[in-house]
């Protein structure tokens, strides 16, 4: 199977490559959401050691800068609350955590997750999470500019491996809201 953006070796449905996925992600993917079945999800895997983006894009074409999206995890606090939420979006961007991600949370203060209770809380590797499989109830602030990518490449639970996916498929997840301008300098 041929990856429909980038240059990859090695495409086929993520379906066929639970086991390399963590175990949220791979219930995801298999019972896929929002009526985007499982086969159209695809899985490229990829070598762990040129993970992080400046590395990966070099390596599989300069075009996946401008076509795959990072997922964060953001903590919203106010008073003795705090929210998690995943925050999706181009990987050419920033996210505005303390404009959109705050106003959207309803927080007094937010701000990047610390690694540890990112890993923890969704059972993914870090500098791999995704917003495939994240716990239930939590809210995913979408880019819009995520949303209008006809294909996306975004992480896959673990560093080796990415998933490739339509905008609007990502726009369907569960707990997903699309924000315009989530993301900045991009």
């Amino acid at each position: 199977m041929r990856a429909p953006i980038g240059s990859f070796e090695d495409a086929c449905p993520a379906a066929e490559r639970l086991g390399l996925l963590t175990a949220p992600v791979a219930r995801a993917v298999e019972g896929g959401w929002g009526g985007v079945p499982a086969e159209q999800i695809i899985h490229v895997d990829t070598d762990p050691e040129i993970a992080d983006t400046a590395a990966f894009v070099a390596h599989h074409g300069a075009d996946l800068l401008r076509r795959s999206a990072n997922c964060v995890v953001v903590a919203g606090k106010r008073g003795g609350e705090v929210t998690l939420a995943a925050c999706l979006v181009l990987s050419h961007s920033r996210v505005d955590v303390n404009g959109a991600v705050r106003k959207h949370l309803g927080a007094r203060k937010a701000s990047f997750a610390p690694m540890e209770t990112a890993v923890g809380e969704t059972g993914m590797e870090f500098r791999g999470i995704t917003p495939v499989g994240l716990p239930d109830g939590w809210p995913l602030l979408i880019d819009a500019a995520v949303v209008d990518e006809e294909w996306v490449l975004i992480g896959s639970g673990t560093r080796r491996g990415k998933l490739i996916i339509t905008g609007k498929a990502l726009a369907a997840l569960p707990g997903a809201v699309v924000v315009e301008s989530l993301g900045t300098g991009g």
